[in-house]
């Protein structure tokens, strides 16, 4: 069993990103031929985080109108209040959601469902250059 390692990188605005990286991923896996086995990805950072969805606008407004809800970014964070970056809620959106996936592979294929994609999500209040750290092992 072997174990590749790699990194996409994906340039992001400000708030709240989504932005569907299943082509890259999916193009890194065919070019290091693993049939069987399994994928990581993580992202380093505090405020972006992983998931699927089925990446089509009426799911992808739903999931903004969501995080929303449940971390609005016009509540006092206790983070800013401490550091002055204005960012405590893109801090507990990405603690919600979580920095890293593992989806299994079979037949050179990710396992994903006929509509769902791999989806960076970008919190923070400034663009940023993110890394996505990809683990294959197979």
């Amino acid at each position: 069993m072997r174990i590749y390692s790699a990194a996409v990188h994906i340039k992001t605005t400000s708030n709240l990103d989504i932005i569907n990286i299943s082509p890259q991923i999916e193009d890194l896996v065919a070019r290091h031929a693993v049939l069987t086995g399994f994928l990581l990805l993580f992202i380093a950072g505090s405020t972006a985080a992983l998931t699927t969805i089925e990446y089509e606008p009426g799911a992808v407004h739903d999931l903004k109108q969501a995080i929303e809800r449940i971390a609005p970014q016009g509540l006092p964070y206790e983070h800013d209040r401490r550091w002055g970056d204005g960012n405590g809620y893109a801090h507990v959106r990405a603690a919600l959601l979580g920095p890293s996936l593992t989806i299994p592979l079979k037949e050179g294929r990710l396992q994903l469902g006929t509509w769902q994609q791999i989806v960076l999500c970008d919190f923070d209040n400034r663009p940023r250059l993110r890394e996505v750290i990809v683990q294959l092992q197979g």
